[in-house]
């Protein structure tokens, strides 16, 4: 299951980045249209679960 995380976490990123350069409205730390955003709240969503995984695996609060 990690592994499988952070494989989606950067697919994540690297969607969101692609999208954010080609965008007219999105930067590349903010969404400015609907696919944006929903690129940036799953991209969000994945780092906030990775980061939680990595957390409670090394025992940092």
């Amino acid at each position: 299951m990690p592994a499988d995380l952070y494989t989606r976490y950067m697919d994540a990123h690297r969607t969101w980045t692609a999208h954010a350069v080609g965008c007219g409205t999105c930067t590349t730390t903010q969404p400015g249209c609907p696919d944006g955003t929903r690129l940036w709240e799953r991209l969000s969503r994945l780092q906030d679960a990775y980061l939680n995984h990595l957390r409670e695996t090394r025992g940092t609060p």
